[in-house]
C-alpha cells in the first residue's frame, strides 16, 4: 500500500479522536468490501453520552464501541441517545441491539418510515434480497438479476428492524446538555436522511449526505425513489444555505469545511450528468446500457471491472441521473413492451 493510500484509510484505524468540546470520533469496523468503518460521534458531559449514529450490530463493532467509550471514561449504559442519520444497517442496527439491554433512546428522521416498512417487507419476503434489486428489471439489467440469484447474497448482519423511540421532524432542535443540534432533512442518499448541525460550535454531523473522499450512493434504499438525485442536489443546495461548518462525516476523516466538499460534489454530478447525456446521445437507451458506457469511481474503471454489488449501485445511480436529465427536459423517457425504461435525447 502506498503512503498516500495508507493516509487515505488512516481514519478507519481503531481509536478515539478528540475533536475538542467534549466531542469524539469513534470509527467502528464494517464487514463490507468498499467501506471498512463507520464513524460514530460521542458527545459527552459528566452525566453521560449522546451518540450520532451507532454502527452495525456485529460483535467486533460492539466490542470496539465498548473499548472506545472506556477510553474516555464511559460505558454502554451511559449512552442516553442514539441520534441516527439514516436507516442503513451500518448506522441503525447496533442502536437497536443496544437499546434492548440499556434502554437508550433512538431518534430517526420521520421520512425514513417508508424505508423501515419496506425493509421489513424485504426481510420477511425472502431475507436475501437487498436494496436496488427490485428495480433492476425496469432498468434493463436482467443479467445482474441472474448473477444475483446465483450468488444468494446474505445481509451483513441479521437484525430486527424495530421502530425508533422518536421520529424527528425537519428543523427539530435537540437540546443536549452541552449544545443544541438542529436536525436538517437532507433527502437523497435515503429519503429520510438527517444531518445534525451545531451552529454554535460550527460542526456538521453529516452522516452519508456529505462524505470527504467518496460520493454518497443515491437512493440506495428499500422504498426506492425515482427522484433521489433531484432530492440530493436540492439537499446539497440546502447545506450551502446553512453557515459553513467542520465536516464530521460517517465515512472518512473530519475536514475543515462542509461547503468546500459540497461544491466538489455538485461539480461531480454536473460531470456525471454530462457523461450520462452523451451516452444517450450515442444511442444507449436503458439505464443498464448507459451505466456500461460510463467510467466508474475515481479510478475510472470500466463497468465490467466493478464487483456485482457496485454494478447494482452503478445502474441505480445512472437511472437517478437520467431522471434529472428528464426533469431538465434534456431527455425523454418511454417504456418498452417489457416494462423497461428507455431514454432518448429530447
Amino acid at each position: 500500500m502506498s503512503h498516500a493510500t495508507a493516509d487515505r484509510y488512516a481514519w478507519t484505524e481503531p481509536g478515539v479522536e478528540d475533536l475538542g468540546g467534549a466531542v469524539y470520533r469513534i470509527p467502528l469496523p464494517l464487514p463490507m468490501d468498499g467501506l471498512k468503518a463507520v464513524n460514530v460521534y460521542a458527545i459527552t458531559d459528566p452525566g453521560g453520552v449522546d451518540l450520532i449514529d451507532a454502527g452495525i450490530a456485529l460483535v467486533p463493532a460492539r466490542e470496539r464501541l465498548t473499548a472506545a467509550l472506556a477510553q474516555i471514561g464511559y460505558e454502554l449504559g451511559d449512552v442516553r441517545n442514539f441520534f441516527v442519520t439514516h436507516i442503513h444497517i451500518d448506522h441503525y442496527s447496533l442502536a437497536v441491539e443496544l437499546r434492548r439491554t440499556f434502554h437508550s433512546l433512538i431518534s430517526l428522521g420521520e421520512e425514513e418510515r417508508a424505508n423501515l416498512i419496506a425493509t421489513r417487507e424485504m426481510v420477511n419476503g425472502g431475507g436475501n434480497r437487498f436494496f436496488g434489486v427490485d428495480g433492476l428489471r425496469r432498468l434493463g439489467a436482467l443479467e445482474l438479476i441472474t448473477e444475483l440469484a446465483a450468488q444468494n447474497r446474505q445481509p451483513p448482519a441479521i437484525i430486527d428492524w424495530e421502530d425508533p423511540d422518536r421520529w424527528l421532524a425537519d428543523g427539530t432542535d435537540l437540546d443536549l446538555r452541552t449544545r443544541t443540534l438542529r436536525a436538517v432533512h437532507t433527502p437523497g442518499h435515503t429519503r429520510g436522511h438527517l444531518i445534525y448541525h451545531d451552529a454554535a460550535a460550527q460542526m456538521m454531523f453529516a452522516g452519508d449526505h456529505v462524505l470527504p473522499h467518496i460520493t454518497p450512493s443515491i437512493g440506495f434504499e428499500a422504498a426506492g425513489n425515482r427522484m433521489a438525485l433531484s432530492d440530493y442536489l436540492g439537499s446539497l443546495a440546502r447545506t450551502l444555505a446553512l453557515p459553513d461548518a467542520r465536516l464530521l462525516p460517517a465515512h472518512g476523516p473530519v475536514t475543515s469545511s462542509t461547503h468546500d466538499r459540497v461544491h466538489e460534489l455538485l461539480a461531480h454530478h454536473d460531470t456525471r450528468l454530462a457523461e450520462t447525456f452523451s451516452a444517450v446521445r450515442d444511442g444507449q437507451a436503458t439505464p443498464y446500457e448507459v451505466a456500461k458506457a460510463i467510467k466508474w469511481t475515481r479510478r475510472h474503471k470500466a463497468f465490467a471491472d466493478l464487483d456485482l454489488f457496485s454494478q447494482v449501485q452503478a445502474v441505480n445511480e445512472t437511472a437517478a441521473h437520467l431522471e434529472v436529465l428528464a426533469v431538465r427536459g434534456q431527455v425523454t423517457r418511454s417504456v418498452s413492451a417489457e416494462g423497461t425504461d428507455l431514454y432518448q435525447v429530447a
